[in-house]
């Protein structure tokens, strides 16, 4: 059993991975030696050019996550174009969602419909990739997920409740896994930011926001996406090798915990 594998030695595959903070998660694993299959849902051109900055390394792949014939499919095409299954999965995709504090609905307007795409696209999404991608992991003797959160959970100073309560559940659903999957030698950890500067999601919020929130850190910093996703590298490092269920913030310190 491969208790553990180098980065370099990994197949990763980042949902969402066209663009936003999927983009800087694919670059982050690709500068370290890895392998990556680049998934998107509609972002089609934005894959397509991001694998072809790094033709040996990139393979880009169509599907919603929130398909399970697709997510299968797409994990077939990954073994099948590199000669080997998935060992790392990176749960980034995010239903349609714009972090806009002002224009989402308070708890009067909220529907629960809202609630549904969060819990189809956040939950639903990341139970299909990780059924897909078990049985490669297992065949590998080593398994890596990890799943991005918010840390909302601790500072949910936004009524951002259908997604605040998705990620909620998703965290839940790390740590069950994380019990489930463990003789396995698999795996299963959470990467929670706050506000990142910038990302496609974050484009509509004030920039008085983003000033608030440096202003109220450690770092008196907001965040980046390449920040981001170099503390995510830590969950697929050798580093990590006995750390699983665990949920780890990053967001220059504005909450603990």
């Amino acid at each position: 059993m491969q208790h553990s594998l180098r980065l370099d030695q990994q197949l990763v595959l980042v949902t969402g991975g066209a663009r936003g903070l999927g983009e800087h998660l694919v670059a982050a694993f690709i500068r370290e030696g890895a392998r990556v299959v680049i998934n998107y849902h509609r972002s089609s051109e934005a894959a397509r050019r991001l694998a072809e900055r790094f033709p040996q390394h990139a393979l880009a792949v169509q599907a919603d996550v929130t398909d399970r014939a697709a997510v299968q499919s797409m994990f077939d095409q990954a073994r099948q174009h590199f000669g080997a299954p998935v060992t790392t999965l990176i749960n980034n995709a995010l239903p349609d969602f714009s972090f806009n504090g002002d224009a989402r609905p308070n708890v009067d307007q909220l529907s629960w419909e809202n609630m549904i795409q969060q819990f189809t696209g956040v939950v639903g999404g990341a139970l299909n990739t990780t059924q897909a991608a078990l049985a490669g992991m297992r065949e590998a003797g080593f398994g890596r997920i990890v799943n991005v959160g918010t840390n909302l959970f601790q500072n949910p100073v936004v009524p951002y409740h259908d997604y605040t309560a998705g990620k909620a559940a998703l965290l839940s659903l790390t740590r069950t896994l994380s019990q489930d999957l463990g003789p396995d030698n698999i795996t299963v950890n959470m990467v929670s930011g706050g506000l990142l500067r910038t990302t496609d999601a974050s484009a509509a919020t004030p920039e008085a926001v983003f000033d608030f929130i440096a202003a109220s850190t450690p770092l008196r910093r907001v965040t980046t996406p390449a920040e981001f996703a170099d503390a995510t590298l830590f969950f697929a490092s050798t580093w990590a090798r006995s750390v699983t269920g665990q949920n780890l913030v990053v967001d220059g310190g504005l909450v603990k915990g």
